[in-house]
């Protein structure tokens, strides 16, 4: 795992990141398995194939990685997270899974995702498990991300949704607040538009799911992609 000083400019989501999962991070698995749903049924249908690389941004405590290695045996898996508190743990985690030599974790900031942070010049997939919310330029981490794809690389979605139809929706987002968690209703309503065979919405508008090649972050709003990466 690499982590890096915090340039000082970045401090404070690096930090604000630390100061939430100091401490939920040992309770934060169980917990969260309760509300944060879609994230088995996403990795179940990721597809990968012998060798695909693929990252996940705001891999918290390794949870999904483990996952994904297990299911997928022959896959090359990476971790960025902006909260080093939450590398420990996954890295902790991944050693008790006997998986520390399947995953290369680095701390750092979704909106700078860069392929050769982890010695590698390009991903085939990239994932957003309940961290695009998260995130305070989300925008710029899905460019990021379709930038650091290959021209046929996928980039995949799970997070809340907008819970316009879900009863104690207000005190649930105030809940969600607590922990700097922002539901990106203008993402969802561009994803609804899309009509897009790999989206799915969730009862009560609680989550959503989307999974689609780079090409088509294109027509989301989050700025231009380079979509012709090799």
């Amino acid at each position: 795992m690499s982590i890096p000083a915090a340039p000082s400019a970045e401090a404070g989501h690096f930090g604000r990141m630390d100061k939430i999962y100091r401490r939920q991070r040992y309770i934060y698995d169980f917990t969260r398995k309760y509300y944060l749903v879609g994230r088995d049924s996403l990795i179940k249908n990721l597809a990968q194939e012998p060798g695909a690389r693929l990252v996940e941004i705001g891999c918290g405590t390794g949870r999904n990685l483990i996952a994904i290695a297990r299911t997928y045996p022959h896959a090359r898996l990476y971790g960025l997270d902006a909260s080093a508190q939450m590398l420990e743990t996954a890295q902790a985690q991944l050693a008790r899974a006997g998986l520390a030599g399947r995953v290369t974790l680095v701390h750092g900031l979704a909106e700078d995702l860069r392929p050769s942070a982890f010695g590698e010049d390009r991903f085939d997939h990239a994932l957003f498990s309940y961290s695009l919310s998260m995130i305070p330029d989300w925008r710029q981490a899905l460019v990021a991300s379709a930038n650091a794809l290959s021209a046929k690389g996928r980039i995949h979605i799970v997070d809340f949704g907008d819970l316009q139809t879900l009863p104690g929706k207000s005190l649930l987002r105030a809940w969600l607040a607590l922990f700097h968690v922002t539901p990106r209703t203008e993402l969802l309503k561009s994803l609804e538009a899309l009509s897009a065979e790999g989206f799915r919405l969730f009862p009560g508008r609680y989550a959503f799911q989307f999974s689609a090649a780079k090409g088509k972050m294109g027509s989301l709003p989050c700025g231009p992609t380079d979509t012709g990466r090799d």
